[in-house]
């Protein structure tokens, strides 16, 4: 059978390979256009190809030997060889089909017919001034060296061929502590820069402390990697590293990574900074705690003031026992837990953390003033990966997911919606390779199901993102179309996003499904006339009279209307906040639309005034829900 498929799939059309611009340029190579004459022969048994860096000397004549154009400094040239990347850089049609037949070393005589140098029609390299294109010429060649190479800027200004590799893929960037044992030389070969004794030179990526090419190369390199950059001079910065560049057309440095430090911009502002004082073991970032997982540290924690006064040292305040704690459950401050799930077990990290990511929004210790910057000192233990489902019958898994249910639970009574939605949401990518084997095990699923999907939805609510809150009602009633409780959340979203016509649709059907959620549906019917007139009374004062003012009397009335507004909204608020709803999910609903209220409504005579779909602003002075 094996057989058969082989023997099938050798005769399935195979796809045909794109033609490049250089195939397309040889076909245009006619016999007796190029001769290559071997003046002395090279070493090794491999060519140049595709990829390849080739390293060469150039010498142009006439047939009749007069120089016209030449690499070598004894033939009037700069003494700088030329180089080449096959397949990326532009090179005349000769060059292009004769180097790949050299060896190392050798030096070979080409014969060009005009077409195949500069003559070519559409040739991609420019020609040089006073250069006889016209002519059939000979052109001598040196090939020094090829290798391959990492081609690093698109426009070939840097490129970086690798000596010895280096140990893990991690490569610094900024804002990087760097280490590096660096040398550096020009094209000609003449050394400008040596730094291989003494401590290695030590900078800061991303400030400019070495050539602009030379960082952008080092970012490419792993722990003690070796490797040559080559820069041309678009990428040639002034630095502290190399302060003179005049004059310079290319620079190659040698560079050996001795170390870096990882230091990370958590928020990009520069406010929240981890640095890894000591690496931990494993490779980063597949063995840090990413997920949620159960984490033992050792911190000290100190004021950013001058003496650094330490306010809290688990060695010492905790009876020198490690702090455990649960990630994803908002136990420690945000920033504290950002910077540990990016750390390798037994690494030790300094971070410095403005006050919104440190107590200002957390239990805060007695002796740290309110608004205050901290720096903790951070070691990391270790950490338990949560549970692994795989294997577990169907009750172990619903236990596991009342577990995480529960915290979700406690985390949104606590008001860190982001953080419960984030352990149902868990739950329910797991629930995706779950199969329930009997009925009742399929009922137990599809009701817990439904259930996380609802508090799902009642976080984004919290959270005013109403269209994702009403997405996720849409996924229970697509399970089960008369859920009354999806049916009931629902048009709360859409109450809250001003869809006054959906809510009322929802409320209704309710009462239909489910006749014991009637006072419910009632009460929230109530609530939705309620605050329809309080939209159309408010819209009617804001437009009485509008069009009959002056223009410059219409942004009088508009200020005047907004004391007026404030006033009512806090009234209308206030009344919303005494309503409530059942719940049977462990949540509480209350206050569901003035926390993510939004758009002002489409209905009645204002109705008219507004295009069906437009972005309308809540008149009714609540949180803002964008209505797309």
């Amino acid at each position: 059978m094996a057989v058969e498929e082989d023997a099938e799939q050798s005769y399935l059309p195979q796809k045909k390979k794109s033609e490049s611009d250089e195939d397309k340029r040889r076909k245009k190579i006619i016999p007796g256009s190029l001769m290559k004459a071997l003046m002395r022969p090279g070493g090794g048994e491999s060519n140049p190809s595709d990829g390849d860096q080739v390293i060469y000397h150039c010498i142009v004549r006439t047939l009749d030997g007069v120089v016209i154009q030449s690499t070598r400094s004894e033939n009037g040239g700069k003494g700088i060889p030329v180089r080449d990347v096959l397949g990326k850089s532009k090179m005349i049609l000769g060059l292009l089909e004769g180097i790949p037949s050299m060896l190392k070393g050798e030096v070979s005589m080409f014969k060009m017919k005009p077409q195949m140098h500069y003559a070519e029609d559409d040739c991609p390299v420019p020609v040089p001034s006073n250069f006889p294109k016209d002519d059939e010429l000979h052109f001598e060649i040196e090939l020094i060296d090829f290798s391959k190479v990492k081609v690093v800027c698109d426009d070939l200004g840097v490129l970086k061929k690798v000596v010895d590799e280096g140990q893990g893929w991690e490569s610094p960037r900024e804002p990087y502590e760097v280490k590096a044992w660096i040398s550096a030389k020009t094209g000609d070969g003449k050394l400008i820069l040596s730094h291989t004794e003494g401590e290695p030179y030590f900078f800061t990526f991303g400030k400019s402390e070495v050539p602009k090419g030379l960082e952008i190369g080092i970012g490419t390199m792993a722990r003690k990697e070796k490797a040559i950059v080559y820069v041309r001079n678009q990428y040639l910065t002034p630095s502290p590293l190399l302060p003179e560049i005049e004059g310079y057309e290319e620079v190659h440095f040698e560079v050996e990574l001795d170390h870096f430090i990882q230091v990370r911009d958590m928020l990009g502002d520069g406010r929240l900074i981890k640095r890894r004082l000591q690496d931990g073991k494993g490779e980063f970032p597949m063995d840090c705690p990413l997920h949620d997982s159960l984490l033992r540290v050792h911190y000290r924690g100190m004021l950013l003031n001058e003496v650094k006064t330490v306010f809290y040292d688990t060695r010492v305040n905790n009876q020198g026992d490690p702090l455990e704690f649960s990630s994803g459950e908002g136990m420690v401050p945000e920033g504290f837990e950002m910077c540990v799930r990016l750390m390798l077990p037994g690494e030790i990290a300094l971070v410095t953390c403005p006050p919104d990511y440190a107590y200002d929004k957390f239990s805060r210790p007695p002796n740290v003033p309110e608004g205050a910057h901290v720096q903790w000192e951070i070691e990391l233990l270790g950490f338990e990966m949560p549970k692994d489902w795989t294997g577990l019958n169907f009750q172990s898994i619903m236990d596991e997911a009342e577990k995480i249910r529960v915290t979700g639970n406690r985390l949104f009574k606590e008001g860190k919606f982001e953080l419960a939605k984030a352990k149902y949401e868990k739950v329910l990518r797991e629930f995706n390779h779950v199969n329930p084997q009997t009925d009742e095990e399929g009922k137990v699923f599809l009701d817990t199901r439904n259930l996380l999907h609802l508090n799902v939805a009642l976080c984004f609510l919290k959270m005013g993102e109403c269209r994702k809150s009403i997405e996720a009602c849409n996924k229970v009633l697509d399970a089960t179309p008369v859920h009354a409780k999806a049916l009931y959340r629902r048009g709360m979203a859409y109450m809250a996003a001003g869809d006054f016509e959906e809510a009322r649709s929802d409320f209704q059907m309710m009462i239909k499904v489910d006749k014991s959620a009637e006072p419910d549906a009632t009460a929230a019917l109530a609530k939705l006339k309620k605050q329809e007139q309080e939209v159309e009374r408010k819209a009617r004062k804001q437009f009485k009279g509008l069009f009959d003012k002056k223009p410059g009397e219409i942004a009088e009335a508009q200020v005047e209307d907004r004391g007026g507004d404030q006033a009512s909204g806090s009234e209308n608020q206030k009344n919303s906040e005494e309503s409530s709803s059942s719940s049977s999910d462990g949540v509480d609903e209350s206050q569901d639309v003035h926390r993510a209220a939004a758009g002002q409504p489409r209905l009645g005579w204002l109705y008219n005034l507004w295009p069906p779909g437009g972005r309308v602003l809540s008149a009714l002075g609540l949180q803002r829900c964008t209505i797309l």
